[in-house]
């Protein structure tokens, strides 16, 4: 994996969310990053936008890897990460990051 890049923790702390075979999404943060880092407890489909949902169409990631995403450049407000389950409940955590 690529190095990362976290930004300030005051301005852009890291979020965790809960879900199960419904969505969990994080408090959203203020637009600003290119980036976040995201890892889940258990397999998951995940999405990053504004006020986005994860459904099962949702990109699949692997259980405890980091996976860093791009935030989609039509972001113009708040932003978050959302993530449902693919077996079994779990928490999701996220991290925005600036890409270089």
């Amino acid at each position: 994996m690529e190095l990362l890049n976290p930004l300030a923790d005051s301005n852009y702390p890291a979020y965790t969310a809960s879900y199960t075979g419904t969505a969990g999404s994080t408090t959203a943060w203020q637009p600003g990053p290119q980036g976040v880092v995201i890892w889940c407890t258990t397999a998951a489909y995940v999405t990053v936008g504004e006020g986005v949902t994860a459904t099962t169409s949702s990109t699949p990631i692997p259980a405890n890897t980091p996976i860093p995403f791009t935030v989609p450049v039509t972001v113009t407000g708040p932003w978050r990460v959302s993530a449902i389950q693919i077996g079994s409940a779990g928490t999701v955590y996220a991290k925005p990051i600036n890409i270089r």
